[in-house]
């Protein structure tokens, strides 16, 4: 076994241990020696934790404005800037245009804000969003938006590709090269190729040309402001691949005759140059068709035509592994390329319904081309965007799936994606892309694929406010961003705007993506390895139940929603599993501590506390046994001042323990008889092997030997006293005995085909004459723990409730019994009411004492040490002749002696007698009020 200690993990916190039990199990003999040995930790001074990145910037890395700026405007420009603006103004007009545009940049840039912030919050990897989400929300939320992110990529790769094929179409060959669906496809796919191979070569040269292409593209679009402040008023020819406009009926006379394409006409449209009058006929909305794929236009589609124009904000963030400084570059280089797209696309619209008919900007979706001064300007910025953004979204992509492969959150489904070549470049990945790719191709027209982009991409979106939203509430110290303008409203408007969006693309679809990303959510939940990351959602519990626990008041607690909140105390855990798994089963969602005292003192000299070497087996055994328990250790001379310890200080707030459960003090301590196959095989979260967790509980049988060589147990006198002190900080009492004989696995299978039985003895036997006339508080805890315990899941399949109540007298039962009835159906118990005889048992308490009645009164109390030994014998012959076949039983746990000195001997001989050879059995006493009849 090999436990990797803070020389090998300097600077990790204590829960970081890595434990590998599969190269060199130990040898069980050698566990005290070998295991803590090895696993002892080393002064925390030393070199600074790995997890600190303080370096200032990458070598060789690439600007803000070439690394960041220029990928983002030019994916931000897309085709909407060259080959779609027409078409939008012309379908919305000047003034919904900007609506729409300052409604996509309000949730862009609400999106940016959250972007910035993490992205400026700590180092960055290659991996781009996915690497900033998965490191902020933990791997569940991270990994499943990574997903979709990376789809989102592979759809925009297909939607530009799709793009630069029609412009090629449209405007190269002159009609040589046949065109239909299946063509088309075949021509995209080929494009596709060419990218797959320039991604194939790296990425680093294709990011460091993206200021060359930025520098392309502005050029020529300042010749379209060139051409607006040159040119005059011409008819620019209708493009034939807009078939509705050609369309003529075949009868004239007769319209329900048909129609047919006649390209022999010849159509224009008037380009009218700046003009008021234009300006005014294209102010409003005009909603025609869409002659791509002949279909209505609305609202919906032309917001996800123009959302998806500018959904490049990421492509800087997607470079992360390529950036000097990304922690700066990306909020930096974000903000300024999405203020000058937008200003850049308010301008062309407001040139293009200033200078263009209505009837051009409906029929020509590429009017900036035909009115250009030269053609072959916007066919360069055409070709240059497509090419670049599909680029960018391919490599970002296949980043975004490497990363994912390496995180190994998928398993072996993704594991050939991590595999790379060169200068870490992940080719099979690329390659996977592509195939995404061209299966997304496969859909159609570009107007298709746009609304299924901005789905993806909106969702994306929202992830990235979540996170920065829960960053945020959390108020985590470390979430420190250098990015300073942003709170957590605009995080919640980014969340609320880009949901708002989806339902308005696409309600139906964008429903089915949040199925889909719930369903990965849960996947990864179950599946996902445990990663170093930390997850957003243990932040967020932390949060939420703090601020509970400070609204949770004592002063406020009611008898009627009380519950049994445990502190089982444990000395030796090999053998007492059956008895923590049945106090889990007794909380009934309480709180459930399990308490252990080191025997021995804090040493000077030790670097750390030495029960931080020992706490991970203790969660690893709660892991294994499935209990739902925190741990509580503390080291003391004494082990009696260290139960106090843990009595007086276990729980949080008004979140206490107000029972106290202990093991009996047996004479003779019981072998352990933890096994493996009491624990579960497989458990993620363990860090430590169960084969591990069940050496060292189980050598030397636990006791306190591996510190300080200690082999104490505690003595009778002080577990006499350690009795009195929970009842003296009035807790409920309960003292555990013969839980070694509980096999819940037999009780499930039956016994005889009838279930067994949960036994309550609600006799008090230092006050026998009190029997059956009333309840006091310890006799009703005993029966509301017995009555909890049948109600639970586990339980309530397999065993009966009995209630058996004691009567002097024959005459005496039937009334009894009718009282004890009564009761159960007052408290709403479902249970087996049985009275039975017990004056062959009594008699030897008045006897003894002395203390019988005149005319058979019924006997006096007696302390417990008084009690005779042939009195406590009959009652325990009473209960195994009742009892026997139960699978579990209550009592009432007489008092502790006044001087535990004096009398601890002979109080633990007599619960030895009264609980000697029964089942399972738990001694109560209780203090508290814990039942009512009140509604």
């Amino acid at each position: 076994m090999e436990i990797h200690d803070r020389n090998e993990l300097p600077g990790a916190p204590i829960d970081h241990f890595h434990v590998n039990l599969e190269s060199q199990p130990p040898v069980v003999g050698e566990i005290n020696e070998d295991v803590l040995a090895r696993s002892r930790i080393a002064t925390p001074s030393g070199p600074p934790s790995p997890s600190l990145d303080i370096s200032a910037a990458r070598p060789g890395g690439l600007s803000t404005i070439s690394g960041v700026f220029a990928p983002v405007a030019l994916s931000m420009f897309s085709i909407l800037l060259f080959m779609r603006m027409g078409f939008v103004v012309g379908q919305l007009g000047f003034v919904m245009t900007v609506v729409q545009l300052l409604l996509a940049y309000a949730i862009v840039m609400l999106t940016v804000l959250s972007l910035c912030a993490i992205s400026s919050n700590g180092a960055i990897e290659g991996g781009g969003v996915y690497y900033m989400l998965s490191r902020s929300l933990g791997p569940e939320f991270g990994g499943a938006i990574g997903v979709l992110f990376f789809v989102a990529n592979v759809f925009s790769c297909a939607l530009y590709i799709s793009g630069f094929t029609e412009a090629l179409l449209n405007n190269i060959g002159n009609g040589q090269f046949p065109d239909s669906p299946g063509w088309r496809f075949v021509y995209c796919v080929l494009v596709s190729v060419f990218l797959l191979i320039v991604s194939l070569l790296g990425a680093s040269l294709f990011a460091k040309t993206a200021l060359i292409t930025f520098i392309t593209i502005s050029i020529c679009y300042s010749t379209y402001l060139f051409t607006v402040l040159t040119n005059g008023a011409k008819d620019i020819t209708i493009p034939k691949t807009n078939t509705h406009a050609y369309l003529v009926p075949d009868n004239i006379s007769d319209p329900s005759s048909g129609s047919h394409v006649d390209y022999d006409q010849n159509l224009t449209a008037r380009y009218t140059a700046w003009s008021w009058h234009s300006l005014s006929e294209n102010m409003l909305s005009n909603y025609t068709h869409d002659y791509t794929t002949d279909k209505p236009v609305d609202f919906a589609l032309m917001f996800a035509i123009i959302f998806s124009g500018v959904t490049g904000l990421m492509a800087g963030a997607n470079m992360s592994g390529e950036l000097a400084r990304p922690s700066v570059s990306i909020p930096r280089g974000t903000v300024q390329a999405v203020f000058t797209t937008f200003v850049v696309y308010v301008l062309t619209a407001l040139l293009m319904a200033a200078t263009c008919s209505r009837e051009l900007l409906q029929n020509n979706y590429t009017v900036m081309l035909d009115v250009n001064v030269s053609r072959w300007f916007i066919l360069v910025g055409i070709f240059s965007t497509t090419v670049f953004s599909s680029l960018s979204n391919l490599i970002g992509s296949s980043r975004v799936l490497n990363r994912l492969s390496q995180d190994k959150l998928f398993g072996i489904l993704l594991r050939p994606a991590s595999i790379e070549i060169g200068d870490k470049n992940p080719v099979v990945s690329v390659f996977i892309a592509w195939l995404c790719v061209v299966l997304v191709l496969s859909i159609g027209a570009m107007n298709k694929i746009a609304k299924l982009t901005s789905i993806f991409f909106l969702l994306s979106y929202m992830g990235v406010n979540i996170a920065t939203l829960a960053l945020e509430l959390t108020s985590a110290p470390n979430f420190r961003p250098s990015f300073k303008y942003f709170s957590w409203q605009t995080c919640a408007g980014g969340v609320l705007a880009t949901a708002t969006m989806m339902l308005v693309v696409d309600s139906a679809m964008s429903a089915l993506a949040i199925v889909v990303l719930l369903v990965l959510i849960m996947i990864l939940h179950y599946q996902a390895p445990v990663g170093s990351w930390g997850s957003i959602s243990q932040a967020l519990i932390y949060h939420q139940v703090r601020k509970y626990l400070l609204l949770l008041d004592v002063r406020k607690e009611h008898v009627k929603y009380w519950r049994p909140q445990i502190l089982l105390l444990v000395s030796r855990p090999g053998s007492a599993v059956q008895l923590m798994d049945f106090v889990n089963d007794l909380k009934k969602s309480g709180l459930y501590v399990i308490g252990h005292v080191r025997k021995g003192a804090m040493d000077a000299q030790e670097p750390l506390d030495p029960l931080q070497q020992v706490f991970p087996y203790w969660l690893s055994l709660l892991d294994y046994l499935k209990l739902k328990a925190f741990v509580e250790l503390t080291i003391s001379n004494n082990i009696r001042v260290g139960l106090q310890q843990l009595m007086r200080l276990s729980g949080l707030g008004a979140m206490k323990p107000n029972t106290i459960v202990l093991g009996f003090h047996e004479e003779t301590p019981r072998e352990a008889t933890l096994q493996e196959q009491q624990l579960l095989k497989d458990l993620r979260y363990s860090k430590i092997d169960r084969s591990a967790v069940v050496e060292y509980f189980t050598a030397g049988d636990y006791l306190p030997t591996e510190l300080n060589g200690n082999m104490e147990r505690i003595g009778g006198v002080d577990y006499v006293n350690a009795l009195k002190d929970v009842l003296h900080m009035t807790k409920n009492l309960c003292v555990a005995r013969h839980f070694y004989k509980l096999d819940k696995e037999a009780l499930s299978r039956g016994w005889n085909g009838q279930k067994r039985f949960i036994d309550v003895w609600p006799v008090d036997l230092q006050k026998p004459g009190e029997t059956g006339l009333g309840w006091d508080n310890s006799s009703l805890f005993l029966l509301q723990l017995a009555c909890i315990l049948s109600m639970s899941s586990r339980w309530r399949n397999i065993a009966r409730l009995r209630v058996f109540i004691c009567v002097n007298s024959l005459q005496d039962m039937h009334r009894r019994e009718r009282q004890l009835k009564g009761m159960l159906d007052a408290l709403r118990i479902n249970a087996e009411s049985i009275v039975v005889p017990w004056d062959h048992v009594v008699c030897h308490f008045g006897q003894a004492a002395g203390a019988s009645g005149v005319n058979g009164a019924s006997p006096q109390s007696q302390p417990t040490i008084e009690l005779p030994n042939a009195y406590v014998a009959a009652f325990n012959d009473m209960v195994k002749r009742y009892s026997a076949e139960a699978a579990l039983c209550f009592l009432n746990l007489p008092l502790p002696p006044d001087s535990a000195e004096m009398d601890s001997d002979r109080y633990l001989r007599i619960l030895r007698v009264l609980t000697d050879t029964l089942p399972p059995t738990l001694m109560v006493h209780g203090l508290s009020s814990v039942i009512s009849t009140a509604l």
